[in-house]
């Protein structure tokens, strides 16, 4: 509940902070005072829109902060999906700027808007004059009736398998508009696949085949120069070997008393080694080169379809068109497994419709089991309450599976005997329409944790007895809910556990909207003005104390 609310710089307000009551507090003031205003300050601590046009000085920020007691509410849940620190007093802050910078804070921590609303949506209901224009919205009334029936967690259940079929049907979908594109492009896939594959390539080694073909193509100038440098080396008269072998001998000759001659023989000992295998391997070469035509032919013929396929895939060597063909194997393939998948996901998405179907029909049983005792009690609040001759019906049909379920309701309603129910918006007035929502308000408050409930004028369209009924109604109901309602009405006054009076206090400079709690004699006295205007009379007086006798509070003389 609301333990402690502080407007700065809103408005016609400079400075208000209100400690209400956890029963019902009771808001009056002359039009105009100020009391919308402070429900518009309330509504943007609940997360509504901020205009910096209403700042009281447009030097300073407003800031509006509330206080709440949560610990009877479980909420702890709320706050870890909005990642926030729980306590049990929960602090909400709205700060707007001069410059229209708004800013929220839960118990310190910056938050969105988006947040501050879910947060303050658990805390406070707001219920303004203009709300009933909700009760004959189809889908406010089908959530007041599972509010009514218990039957919010059972509805959760079905919105969470039917969130799920959603999904599998989305998915559904998306797979098989992929399947349709695929199917599309899978026969050109398929031929460059078939392509691919028939060119063998995974052995294939694009570099050896261009150093044969090279060989090949120069095979008779390779063949001439080996036999001319084996001459040199071994044949001619000058040859290299002939010549290291005369040098070795020499040295060799006075290797025995010169040890630098001993290792320069040595050396070309060496050298005679290596240059006759050099020229063993030159001659095996010379022997093994040899024109071949059809090779080069071959050859070539290879090589062209690699150097086609790398222009059509553009890439430069074996290695990448092994990664094309690697891709394209993957595309071909993935469409007969998108047609597994898409078997397997109509089989998923076909049994969760069932279990959609089977939870909405139990949902819709349930629901429908309690549309008698709806329409009884209902009608007998608005019989009680100056309206004897109501009648409710809750008008039902079904339809195919959606986020509420399968059913769509209507409440009609007629104030009139004889005449025949209609919708909502063509039956009430203003007057029915706030007594039929302070009715559903009153049914649903057993049904619900929401801490605290603000109306705004919900008595529009009443007086007299009805009017008493209406606050006894309001008491029954802040028994379970913090309750706090601005009102006209001499018999909503007397009826609140607190009394919070808000008028107007004219400066020098501007008028300026302020709050106060009622003592017993300003309660009489404000009581009496809004039974007889400003100059009371003694009988008004007395009716005061009368009203407030009606709820118990001993009044002195």
């Amino acid at each position: 509940m609301l333990i402690d609310l502080r407007i700065r710089n809103y408005a016609l307000i400079e400075q208000l902070q209100l400690q209400p009551s956890a029963l019902l507090n009771i808001i009056t003031g002359e039009t105009g005072a100020g009391k919308s205003i402070m429900l518009g300050a309330i509504g943007l601590l609940l997360g509504n829109r901020a205009d910096s046009r209403m700042l009281f000085d447009t030097d300073k920020k407003c800031v509006i902060e509330g206080q709440f007691d949560i610990s009877s509410y479980q909420l702890q849940d709320i706050f870890e999906a909005e990642d926030l620190d729980y306590d049990a007093q929960c602090i909400l802050r709205r700060e707007i700027s001069p410059a229209g910078k708004s800013r929220a804070f839960v118990n310190d921590t910056p938050v969105t808007l988006e947040t501050l609303r879910h947060i303050g949506a658990n805390l406070m209901d707001i219920h303004s004059q203009h709300d009933t224009l909700l009760l004959g919205d189809a889908v406010f009334q089908l959530n007041l009736l599972d509010l009514y029936a218990g039957l919010v967690p059972t509805r959760g259940q079905y919105s969470n398998a039917y969130r799920q079929y959603r999904k599998l049907e989305a998915d559904l979908k998306t797979l098989q508009d992929q399947v349709a594109q695929a199917n599309k492009e899978l026969d050109y896939h398929s031929f460059l696949l078939t392509e691919l594959e028939d060119a063998r390539l995974d052995n294939e080694r694009q570099d050896e085949l261009e150093q044969e073909v090279k060989e090949l193509e120069h095979a008779e100038e390779i063949k001439y120069k080996l036999t001319h440098a084996l001459q040199s080396l071994t044949e001619s008269e000058y040859c290299a070997t002939s010549g290291m072998k005369e040098a070795a001998t020499l040295l060799g000759q006075i290797a025995s008393y010169s040890e630098q001659a001993r290792e320069l023989k040595l050396r070309l000992d060496s050298c005679l080694i290596e240059l006759h295998d050099i020229a063993d391997e030159i001659e095996a070469a010379e022997r093994r080169t040899e024109g071949d035509p059809a090779r080069i032919d071959e050859l070539q013929g290879r090589l062209n379809v690699l150097y086609s396929l790398q222009r059509k895939h553009q890439v430069r060597d074996v290695v990448a068109l092994l990664a094309v063909r690697s891709d394209l194997r993957d595309k071909v393939s993935s469409v007969l497994n998108l047609d597994r998948q898409i078997t397997r996901l109509r089989r998923d998405a076909d049994a969760a419709l069932a279990t959609v179907t089977k939870q909405a029909t139990r949902l819709s049983e349930a629901r429908r089991k309690v549309f008698p005792k709806f329409e009884k009690e209902l009608a007998a609040l608005l019989a009680d309450l100056g309206m004897p001759n109501s009648r409710i019906v809750v008008q039902h049909q079904e339809s195919a599976p959606a986020t509420s379920g399968i059913d769509v309701v209507s409440i009609l309603f007629t104030a009139n005997k004889g005449a025949q129910p209609q919708t909502l918006s063509k039956a009430a007035s203003g007057g029915e329409f706030s007594r039929l929502m302070l009715c559903i308000k009153y049914m649903l408050a057993d049904k619900t944790a929401l801490p605290t409930i603000v109306f705004d004028e919900i008595d529009t369209g009443i007086s007299g007895e009805i009017a008493v009924k209406v606050g006894r109604m309001m008491q029954q109901m802040a028994k379970k809910h913090q309750l706090i309602a601005i009102s006209h009405l001499p018999q909503m006054a007397a009826a609140g556990d607190a009394h919070y009076f808000v008028y107007k206090e004219d400066r020098a400079d501007r008028t300026v909207s302020r709050i106060r709690q009622l003592s017993q004699e300003e309660r009489i006295q404000e009581i009496a003005q809004m039974i007889s205007g400003a100059n009371p009379s003694q009988h008004a007086y007395h009716s005061a104390r009368e009203l407030l006798a009606l709820r118990g509070v001993e009044m002195a003389g």
